[in-house]
């Protein structure tokens, strides 16, 4: 949904604000759809303030800060798993003994993941999907695109949507209403992350989300090897 790609908004913005002019437009080099995808934006834009935004306020109002952070802590629990899968995909052998080693804990004495137990016992948490484990393959990330409802995309990672689905626990709830409260109430969880982060994006939104958003995942697939190039002009 739009506010997962808002929460990757939020961890990358002290990368996004530290590129080079340069590497700003490279970004709007792989932005050739650009007039489809700000109607997109505009479209999921707003959506989130009519509706994801004020029922996000509300859920924090209402629900007590301890029990919002076990939410949290369930869902990137799950979360794990996928990552876990994509570390082994791309040869991680070590990256994804941990992932194992953060789901045992924290599933068993965190209380099916509620309490994060991993992280205070040093077990690091790492970051994978699908789109990553394509580029780790060697796939280009083609156009930037946004998605009705997802929101900012590549066309790599439009592709890895389609495994990693199959990857989330959630979906494998049998009982149809259990499993769609647990996709609303991780959509409220994810979008409460934001609430605050959100307040430093300036001057064109789109713009701004996309160069955000590229630049992460660039980040993320070279495993936090940026190669940033500056114009010596500019010194």
């Amino acid at each position: 949904m739009l506010s997962l790609s808002l929460r990757k908004l939020a961890i990358t913005t002290g990368i996004a604000l530290a590129l080079s002019a340069s590497a700003v437009q490279a970004q709007q080099e792989n932005d050739p759809w650009e007039g489809f995808n700000r109607s997109m934006f505009s479209f999921n834009d707003g959506l989130d303030r009519a509706i994801i935004k004020p029922v996000t306020k509300g859920y924090r109002y209402v629900t007590p800060e301890i029990a919002q952070t076990g939410v949290n802590n369930f869902f990137e629990n799950l979360r794990d798993f996928r990552t876990m899968l994509n570390n082994l995909l791309q040869g991680k052998v070590h990256n994804a003994l941990e992932d194992f080693s953060r789901i045992t804990f924290n599933s068993t004495f965190g209380l099916a993941g509620l309490i994060d137990v991993a992280t205070p016992m040093g077990i690091p948490k790492n970051d994978e999907d699908f789109g990553q484990t394509l580029g780790h393959w060697g796939m280009s990330s083609g156009p930037y695109v946004v998605l009705p409802l997802f929101g900012p995309s590549t066309i790599r990672d439009t592709a890895g949507m389609v495994p990693d689905w199959h990857l989330d626990p959630v979906n494998y709830v049998d009982d149809g209403g259990a499993r769609n409260s647990l996709r609303v109430l991780r959509l409220l969880d994810t979008r409460s992350q934001l609430l605050d982060a959100e307040r430093i994006i300036s001057g064109d939104r789109y713009i701004f989300i996309r160069d955000a958003y590229l630049q992460r995942r660039e980040y993320l697939i070279n495993d936090g090897v940026m190669d940033v190039r500056y114009d010596e002009s500019d010194f």
